[in-house]
């Protein structure tokens, strides 16, 4: 029976059972995209992320329980934790291809930092229905960036109050759903919900905040921000703007190590 290494990740958190879980299976050479999927879906985390070596770097691919996605923040940092901390401990940065480029990880310290294009958003001109259906009576500015509508709120209030409509979400495939608004201890906070990729609220999301920073950096004025998604599992980012690039760091651990037993 053939084997595969399997590793569980809480990204963003410095506790297990916070931030955001993601699987993460190191690869000799790519599966099957079917496999791959069934892998993810058997899983039943938001993402699973799968690399295999490319030279001093690797190619990395992201699948949600139902279809491959193109950008995964949170799946990557997992990943890099993985790689400096289980596979080969004297790493300090590793580099993964990607559908969006190369993305670098780096350790800082007890910090993973991770860096990823930066996605500035544009004012929506067609605000879909379902997305005007979910705006609160006092309005709010939408957004859109990269196959994601953003809903900017008044306050933290209204963003932990928010009660989406997942079954209407669902129809908004293939975009997601973010809200967000300035925050009580941190900069800005933010809630995301893309139902139709089997997620009905993602804990914590960096390819989200790959838009939110440079909206925030240049409504706040400055470049270094701290962030805070207020999921249910929750988890804390702290963010820098350096041009066309997006930094999001923060802490990673390990919850489970383990084998996927695959058939014959």
């Amino acid at each position: 029976m053939n084997t595969l290494p399997l590793y569980v990740v809480d990204a963003f958190t410095d506790r297990p059972f916070r931030g955001n879980p993601a699987a993460v299976c190191p690869l000799r050479e790519w599966l099957p995209a079917d496999l791959m999927q069934d892998i993810a879906a058997e899983n039943n985390l938001s993402e699973t992320a799968f690399f295999v070596p490319a030279g001093s770097e690797y190619e990395m691919r992201w699948f949600t329980p139902r279809r491959e996605i193109s950008f995964c923040g949170h799946a990557t940092l997992a990943s890099g934790h993985v790689l400096m901390r289980h596979i080969d401990p004297s790493l300090t940065r590793v580099a993964f291809r990607t559908q969006v480029g190369v993305l670098e990880v780096e350790r800082q310290g007890e910090e993973i930092a991770l860096r990823v294009p930066a996605f500035a958003p544009s004012p929506c001109r067609d605000v879909p229905p379902v997305v005007a259906a979910h705006l609160p009576p006092s309005g709010g500015e939408v957004l859109a960036a990269r196959e994601k509508y953003f809903l900017v709120l008044g306050s933290q209030r209204d963003v932990e109050a928010f009660r989406p409509d997942f079954d209407a979400l669902e129809t908004l495939h293939p975009y997601g759903l973010c809200i967000t608004a300035p925050g009580d201890d941190v900069d800005f906070v933010s809630r995301y919900f893309v139902p139709s990729f089997g997620v009905p609220e993602d804990p914590v999301t960096g390819s989200t905040h790959a838009t939110l920073v440079p909206y925030w950096a240049q409504r706040l004025g400055r470049t270094s921000l701290e962030a805070r998604q207020l999921s249910r599992r929750g988890g804390r980012l702290s963010c820098r703007l350096e041009g066309e690039t997006v930094r999001l760091a923060g802490r990673a651990v390990t919850y489970l190590e383990g084998t996927i037993r695959l058939p014959d």
